[in-house]
């Protein structure tokens, strides 16, 4: 049930939307290509034969890419909120 403006079903139609997004940008991510790798590039552990024959290309162990994955994002120094809260520290 829509309310206001909004049309029967525009909150379904929003999330399939962003769904959609979602999945659009996770197939343009780059993915491995080429032969893959014996052992991981990081730790030099053996990569299973599983792994390899599932990801073409793929260069780290579970662990390592895991590990990865965990990391937090680095980001650059400059405030960008603009509230006065933040710019006082």
């Amino acid at each position: 049930m829509a309310g206001g403006w909004a049309k029967d079903g525009a909150v379904s139609e929003q999330i399939e939307a962003s769904i959609n997004d979602e999945l659009a940008r996770l197939k343009a991510r780059k993915q491995p290509q080429g032969e893959s790798r014996t052992h991981c590039a990081e730790c030099e552990e053996p990569i299973p034969q599983a792994r390899r024959d599932a990801l073409a290309g793929v260069k780290l162990c579970i662990e390592c890419v895991a590990e990865r994955d965990n990391r937090p994002a680095t980001r650059g120094g400059i405030n960008r909120r603009g509230s006065k809260d933040s710019q006082l520290k």
